[in-house]
């Protein structure tokens, strides 16, 4: 093997020495439950995650309750939860109306959702991506005029489930738009979870010739157990930033057989093994999730918890 094959052999200098952890299982984890989860059980969980060492938490979504009625107690839940210093607890606000009622209930970050595929904007927040980046503009200016930083989401950027392959450079196009009109961070959603590092190489490819690497995070979903590879292919990639869920919980409502988010578990033993500081208690992660699978009465999707399970 010549020397200039060993010099592009991966080495841990090639990963960032802290990644940040966004805890979505509250939000994005819980909002599609068919059950409704007491106010009391989400607001406990959130309480029992700030306590992990996470500097984000995704609270809730403030959306019409017709549409999503899981998050119907939004105002509740964010007002009932005990706010830890130096936690941010962001929370989605499709329209001025969520923006509004989110602000009216002690928001003070925010998230807006977009999507790379036309018929994922449509049937999910039902109107076109550039109808929809009109609505974020509204909201993201009267944030800013009130001081409360933005966070940008791209759906389907790695595959739509009616559209099939999306192209790197409509998610370059549409992260390039939230980022412009703002959002302080933008978040690359493997929706349903049908990327692999390739795939995840090729989009960012794309991306970063728009965006700065520490203006992005990835957000993936583990349907063809990908999801820890593409997020070690993103972090050598220069992302610093990871979207995972307690209990690895959530899915996509609109792709039919899609599993969860990645799990926080699995991403923590992952980034923790490899010597990368995330200031995570992945013991208290585990306890979390353990009490949000007990409320919902099923098995954790985390490899990791189930494992450490097995050993008890």
């Amino acid at each position: 093997m010549g020397s200039g094959t060993l010099q592009k052999t991966t080495t841990a200098s090639e990963y960032p020495q802290f990644v940040k952890i966004v805890e979505v299982g509250p939000r994005d984890g819980l909002q599609n439950e068919k059950e409704i989860v007491r106010t009391e059980v989400k607001i406990q969980l959130i309480d029992m995650l700030s306590g992990s060492g996470l500097r984000v938490i995704e609270a809730t979504s403030f959306v019409s309750s017709k549409w999503i009625p899981q998050m119907a107690d939004h105002t509740e839940v964010l007002t009932g939860i005990q706010r830890v210093p130096r936690v941010q607890y962001p929370v989605l606000t499709p329209n001025m109306q969520g923006f509004q009622d989110a602000v009216a209930a002690g928001a003070t970050e925010i998230a807006v959702f977009g999507s790379a595929s036309e018929t994922f904007s449509v049937k999910n927040i039902n109107c076109s991506i550039e109808e929809s980046m009109l609505r974020f503009e509204e909201v993201v200016k009267s944030a800013k005029e009130r001081d409360i930083p933005v966070r940008g989401y791209v759906s389907c950027a790695l595959g739509c489930p009616y559209e099939g392959n999306i192209e790197p450079t409509k998610v370059a196009e549409v992260a390039k738009r939230l980022y412009e009109m703002g959002c302080y961070e933008v978040s690359l959603g493997d929706t349903i979870g049908v990327g692999t590092p390739g795939s995840m190489r090729k989009m960012l490819q794309c991306v970063l010739k728009e965006i700065p690497p520490s203006a992005l995070a990835v957000h993936c979903h583990d349907t063809y157990g990908q999801a820890l590879a593409n997020i070690l292919t993103a972090l050598q990639m220069g992302v610093c930033v990871v979207d995972s869920a307690v209990a690895g919980l959530g899915g996509c409502p609109y792709a039919k057989g899609s599993s969860g988010n990645v799990s926080t578990e699995d991403v923590l033993y992952m980034l923790h093994g490899m010597g990368i500081d995330t200031g995570v208690n992945l013991a208290k992660i585990l306890e979390a999730g353990d009490f949000i699978c007990n409320a919902l009465r099923r098995k954790t999707n985390s490899r990791v918890a189930q494992a450490r399970s097995r050993m008890l």
